[in-house]
């Protein structure tokens, strides 16, 4: 993609591998998730996934896009920072999607539960984390 050649990559540690110049960075894995599964973001919704990832309150006013080709799994649809899937739980599997990041409660008539991700659904609900996953085909 276009985003990606000349996007800032780091690896699963924040450590930059290659730095870019559009304002955009991209990940080519989460280590603890199972499968592959890169992730890009622009500028504001990396500031978002550093805020979660240092489980700080994200940027207020600063919506982000990111987008997931290859798909990804989260160990929850409602706690940001599970591990692993609750006993008896499994991973929330996602397919190729976008998602729109830190728009705070504007979620009213999306679904907040994984039950169906091949539609828009509030991953996180509830939290500072909220994002509304778009599945892209």
């Amino acid at each position: 993609l276009e985003v990606a050649k000349d996007a800032t990559v780091v690896n699963g540690d924040m450590k930059v591998i290659r730095q870019g110049t559009n304002g955009w960075t991209c990940m080519p894995d989460m280590p603890t998730t199972p499968g592959t599964d890169p992730m890009c973001v622009d500028k504001n919704a990396m500031e978002w996934v550093h805020a979660w990832m240092t489980k700080a309150t994200p940027p207020k006013g600063k919506m982000g896009i990111g987008y997931m080709l290859m798909g990804g799994s989260d160990a929850s649809n409602t706690d940001p920072f599970a591990t692993k899937p609750a006993a008896n739980g499994k991973w929330v599997d996602t397919g190729p999607h976008m998602m729109v990041m830190n728009i705070g409660d504007m979620f009213a008539g999306y679904p907040t539960t994984a039950t169906n991700t091949k539609v828009p659904y509030v991953m996180f609900p509830g939290t500072p984390y909220a994002h509304l996953m778009i599945p892209v085909k």
